[in-house]
């Protein structure tokens, strides 16, 4: 019997887009719903021909969503918030979609980041929860693909155990009663889709690869031994990714017929475990070692190698080559890149790439290819390897002196006397988190100047009068720090990567961030260079329109790198300490032009944070070195800024302090006041600027629901260091919204600031 091929995900969003297209027009009124779900449809169906047609021998059916797999899970089990909540068992696709996008009176549930990457999962709120099976999705797209493509698919469903500890809203107490409920429900899933036919199911508990303790084991083993003694006949693969495996003995022994590793990114743990404790004979082995997270072509020479490892451990009968994980993380194909470098288009594998080398390595220890077909493959990474792009020797100097000019800020209080003297700010100043809505005409006017109808001239023109129209609109409201509005600007980390030497931006490399929302993420692929200032003409121009001060929006490394592709070839520490010296000199080019309010977000230190406890310290450490390098050697009376999306700061609070930025906003709108816990009992005398309303939501918050998130933090923080803010940037809103929900903003600080000076005055 020969190793068969399998993937475990494919990218939603279509190798156009086509995915997020059909969703918006859904959303704008301009597709009914029949003509949404039949375009959704052939988009799905399209992806699963593609496959079959790569030769995938294992094609996953049901990794497909409308915006998330953990919402389609939590609908499936009927477990729908309560304000989301109808008489019928089934939800209609609108209410689908309120509950990830909130409606007139309706909050949107949380979205945070799934796992360590910068893909957002809707978090399932369990605080009345009644778990009912109302469609078996699994059931229908399997037999979808099976009766219009011939597929015989492995249906994909994310495992009760990571499910349940993704949720909130429970106590560990009710964690074992929702478990017993869930239990019986997938249970009737995995019955219904063998007698439909289906051979493999995955299973995906990535929760595993975090610290797994024995009552979790526990939980495995109850939940596993129940789905095979209910549906002996099905061959569930348990597939875990992103990293090692915890708890290794024990998982491997659970009553299933294959386990799927990650071996790209354990750090040789899982490939250390099977060859200490081996594999149990009755199992089958789902290798990932085609990375599924990075766009670099894979070195097959070694992953043979790898794989003639594995077979000392594991029978070749037993052995599946597959990615590391869901091809969900990377862009759709390669070929549509017509403006790379050669020498960086050859050396990249987007989704479509890599299931050709899942197929050729497949063929290559099946013997069906020769080692002449891997080394021509594996030739384009070593010319990227040996050109001057890699290879610039004042970047490799400026690294090894990075140490030596070293500056360190006098405290932070100090500091704020500084800055109060210089800006003279009321109590809870107001101000944003740097963009402002991106519309159609924006848009359209970008795409013209890119495609050489306006001069660089017009583009610059049109661009300040947009700054201006903003500056305006912001005065208007009441605002007391501007921003420019970022009109410039596609992404906030792709903007930059358009900038720096040694960073290439795709023309077709989107990948799905959340909803609809897709980003193309920068391709790190050589040493890293700023070659001339990037912001400044922008923020210049909007400080010429205003007195009150205007501030410098800049994306930090530790974002740029975690938002980024990133070259493999030498370490991610050496890359990031490369991209923070190019923000310093940027940094320095504002200051020294006069701004004096610079903010260099950083929402993606959290999601970067190590999915194992031991490695935390570490990364941690690296992170905060490389935005002290970026910004500690301004001026004491510049003041910096930074920001934070949607994350536990608990974990990471004393790293957040040692940033040492003066002022750090963070979101605490979606999680409903949740994040300022992480302040309660830690003594943070800097500057917090509250994201008192959520802006993934199209709806205009009202005073009332602003009041009690400014209430709930005041209880908390200091007021005399307290910001208000929306939660995140502006650029996804329209601008009527934007500009009533800045209004209510302003309006409801106001209230407050007055309550405080009263206070002031009393105790005074």
């Amino acid at each position: 019997m020969s190793i068969k091929s399998s993937n475990l995900g494919y990218p939603r969003i279509g190798e156009n887009r086509e995915w997020k297209k059909s969703l918006e027009l859904f959303w704008a009124g301009e597709r009914t719903e029949a003509q949404f779900t039949s375009e959704m449809e052939q988009i799905r169906l399209s992806h699963l021909r593609k496959q079959q047609e790569k030769g995938i021998d294992l094609i996953p059916v049901g990794d497909f969503s409308y915006y998330d797999h953990v919402l389609d899970t939590a609908v499936m089990f009927g477990l729908i918030p309560t304000r989301f909540k109808i008489e019928k068992q089934q939800l209609s696709l609108q209410a689908y979609f309120e509950i990830a996008r909130g409606s007139k009176g309706k909050v949107a549930s949380e979205m945070t980041k799934w796992f360590n990457t910068n893909y957002h999962y809707i978090v399932p709120e369990l605080e009345d929860a009644k778990p009912v099976l109302t469609e078996n999705r699994p059931l229908k797209l399997y037999k979808e693909a099976k009766e219009k493509l011939g597929i015989n698919g492995k249906p994909v469903i994310l495992g009760p155990i990571t499910f349940l500890t993704l949720s909130k809203g429970y106590d560990k107490q009710k964690r074992n009663e929702l478990l017993q409920a869930l239990v019986p429900l997938y249970i009737e899933v995995l019955q219904q889709l063998a007698e439909a036919g289906a051979e493999w199911i995955q299973i995906d508990e990535p929760i595993l690869v975090k610290e797994v303790d024995n009552e979790v084991v526990r939980e495995l083993n109850e939940v596993y031994k129940a789905f095979h003694d209910a549906a002996p006949n099905v061959k569930i693969i348990l597939q875990t990714y992103y990293e090692s495996i915890e708890q290794y003995q024990a998982i491997v022994q659970l009553p299933v017929a294959g386990i799927g590793l990650d071996f790209i990114h354990d750090d040789g743990l899982n490939l250390a475990h099977l060859q200490t404790f081996g594999f149990p004979s009755d199992k089958v082995l789902a290798a990932g070692v085609i990375d599924g997270r990075n766009v670099w072509k894979t070195n097959l020479h070694e992953q043979a190698a790898l794989i003639e490892t594995l077979t000392n451990v594991v029978d070749e009968h037993r052995l599946i080559i597959q990615p590391s994980c869901s091809l969900l993380h990377v862009p759709v194909t390669v070929k549509s890149e017509q403006n790379l470098e050669t020498v960086v288009k050859d050396a990249l594998s987007f989704a479509d790439e890599k299931l050709d080398e899942v197929v050729l390595l497949t063929q290559f220890v099946n013997h069906a290819v020769t080692k002449n077909e891997l080394s021509e493959h594996d030739l384009a990474v070593k010319n990227l390897n040996d050109s001057p792009l890699r290879n610039v020797k004042a970047v490799h100097e400026a690294l090894a002196n990075i140490h030596s000019d070293a500056k360190t800020r006098i405290d932070a209080s100090k500091r704020k006397k500084l800055h109060d003297d210089r800006w003279n700010l009321p109590l809870l100043p107001t101000t944003t988190i740097g963009s402002f809505p991106q519309t159609k005409e924006v848009r359209k006017q970008r795409l013209k100047w890119r495609k050489g109808e306006l001069s660089n001239e017009q583009y610059e023109q049109y661009i300040q009068n947009e700054i201006k129209k903003w500056i305006d609109i912001q005065e208007e409201i009441g605002l007391d720090v501007l921003v420019h509005g970022e009109f410039e600007r596609t992404d906030m980390v792709e903007f930059f990567g358009e900038k720096l030497a040694g960073i290439a931006i795709t023309t077709f490399g989107w990948v799905q961030s959340y909803g609809s929302r897709c980003v193309r993420p920068p391709v790190i692929f050589g040493d890293v260079v700023l070659t001339e200032p990037m912001t400044v003409k922008e923020t210049l121009y909007a400080q010429s329109l205003t007195s009150k001060p205007v501030k410098g929006m800049l994306t930090g490394p530790v974002t740029i790198l975690n938002w980024s592709f990133v070259r493999n070839d030498i370490s991610r520490i050496d890359v990031l300490n490369q991209i923070a010296l190019a923000i310093r000199e940027e940094v320095e080019a504002l200051e020294t032009n006069g701004i004096g309010m610079i903010q260099v977000d950083e929402p993606a230190i959290r999601e970067g944070l190590p999915l194992k406890q031991e490695k935390a310290d570490g990364y941690l450490k690296s992170a905060v070195e490389a935005f002290v390098l970026s910004t500690s050697s301004v001026q004491e009376e510049t003041q910096i800024h930074t920001h934070m999306c949607y994350s536990n700061f608990e974990a990471i609070i004393e790293a957040i302090d040692a940033l040492d930025a003066d002022v750090i906003s963070i979101e605490t709108s979606r999680s409903h006041g949740e994040l300022i816990r992480s302040f309660e009992d830690y003594l943070y005398n800097k500057g917090i600027g509250l994201g008192v309303y959520d802006i993934h939501s199209p709806r205009v918050p009202t005073s009332e629901e602003l009041s009690q998130n400014i209430e709930r933090a005041l209880k908390v923080l200091d007021y005399r260091l307290f910001w208000v803010n929306p939660d995140c940037g502006l650029k996804t809103r329209g601008i009527e919204e934007t500009v009533a929900a800045l209004k209510v903003m302003v309006e409801t600080a106001k209230l407050y600031r007055e309550k405080l000076e009263v206070e002031q005055k009393v105790n005074n």
